[in-house]
């Protein structure tokens, strides 16, 4: 018997390949859940689900990660490194570009906007939705975190005029002690009171190759192998965390407008699109492959089962199976997140998960109790067909996106 990693188990150019791929699979949430909530709620249903989800989550996430990497403060240098290391934002499919004028003023724009290509097609509507409607609260609740007198407004935004209209969109950025502070909504502050905010994650230990933090200059392209090993996974724990608090503040804001039948019912479908389109891109850039041990290293480093403070589960890799043990007491299930909405009658966002790795695999119920979910991966001999719900997920453009190295970023700041 073998037991499955986490992410220090990884390689330092394993993990700087992975964390922008959990980056981007974190900003597919939105795909694998809206398409459910417009069927639910409507359009404007949807974006009001948006809109909380992420006032809800990225004040706390986004003051998380300052603390991690020690960039903390409060200035148009520290709003723009946060967005480079927001689930909101990852890099190239949403292509940030900045520039500071100084500590209060700063301008960014999106040279590639993916959740644009995502949604243009959709119609004017839905794109004013998203750049009009979820923009405006979201990105000053997003700069709440650092300077609660920071506004971010738009230049440009679209429904683009003319079609092609490049970049996809401009904004400003001003702190301004005059600026009226927005409002700390109850949806907010009820995320603060989880045990995602506060939950102690890998400490970044000083002495290896790499940086170990991001204070100094703000730089054109945040490049992940730049990092050590043990800020690398400290981030890579912090994205996944991310995750959780994102569909934490997604239940928040659907249970305000349904049962707790449907809610959950929502919840899973979201879960099973993004679980199984995270496997695939997480096998896909470590090069691995559909074999017991390959699973394993999947499942201990995917986002639904990660940071292993936060989720507690162990892995046990077989020679004809692998056995996953979900418990019940740890900080996700204090919150009632993800692998809370996973149990003996509803196995099918594990299913997806693992046939994310290869669609040869299944998973058999060995055992429920109040303490713990048991059940193991098998080999079946007939791949099974994709999950709806994973088919939906796969509309976005991100599905299919590839990184590509862009060199050595370039300061644009001098501190």
């Amino acid at each position: 018997m073998r037991t499955g990693a986490s992410f220090d188990a990884l390689s330092r150019e394993d993990l700087a390949v992975l964390v922008p791929e959990l980056l981007l699979c974190g900003q597919l949430i939105d795909r694998s859940g809206m398409a459910h909530l417009i069927s639910a709620f409507g359009r404007e249903g949807m974006a009001a689900i948006a809109i909380e989800e992420w006032q809800a989550s990225s004040p706390w996430y986004t003051r998380r990660m300052q603390q991690a990497l020690k960039y903390e403060g409060d200035d148009v240098v520290t709003i723009f490194k946060g967005l480079q290391l927001d689930i909101g934002a990852p890099p190239q499919f949403m292509d940030f570009r900045f520039r500071v004028d100084d500590r209060d003023h700063g301008e960014f724009w999106l040279d590639h906007c993916g959740a644009l290509m995502d949604v243009e097609p959709l119609g004017d509507e839905y794109v004013t939705a998203m750049c009009h409607d979820i923009e405006d609260p979201t990105f000053d609740a997003t700069a709440l975190a650092t300077n609660p007198h920071a506004q971010v407004r738009p230049i440009h935004r679209p429904p683009r005029r003319p079609e092609d209209r490049h970049p996809h969109c401009a904004w400003t950025v001003t702190i301004d002690p005059a600026h009226v502070p927005p409002v700390v909504e109850p949806h907010t502050e009820a995320l603060g009171r989880t045990v995602a905010r506060t939950v102690e994650l890998s400490p970044i230990v000083p002495g290896g190759a790499g940086r170990d933090e991001y204070s100094g200059p703000l730089l054109s392209d945040v490049r992940f192998g730049d990092f050590s090993h043990s800020a690398l996974v400290r981030i890579a724990e912090e994205v996944c965390l991310q995750q959780h608090m994102l569909t934490l503040g997604f239940l928040i804001g659907v249970r305000k407008r349904t049962d707790e039948d449907s809610a959950s019912t929502l919840l899973r479908k979201q879960l099973t699109g993004i679980a199984g389109l995270t496997s695939e891109r997480i096998r896909n850039a470590l090069g691995l492959s559909g074999t017991f041990d390959d699973l394993a290293t999947v499942l201990g480093i995917h986002p639904v089962l990660s940071p292993h403070q936060y989720v507690g589960r162990t892995i046990e890799v077989h020679d004809d199976h692998v056995r996953m043990r979900i418990g019940r007491d740890s900080g996700v299930d204090a919150d009632g997140g993800w692998t809370t909405f996973v149990d003996a009658d509803h196995l099918g966002p594990l299913d997806a998960l693992v046939r994310g790795v290869d669609p040869h695999f299944s998973t058999r119920l060995v055992a429920e109790s109040p303490d713990a979910l048991v059940v193991d991966v098998i080999r079946e001999d007939t791949p099974a067909r994709e999950s709806k719900d994973v088919q939906i997920t796969r509309f976005s453009s991100g599905a299919e996106f590839v990184f590509a190295d862009r060199g050595i970023p370039l300061p644009l700041t001098v501190l």
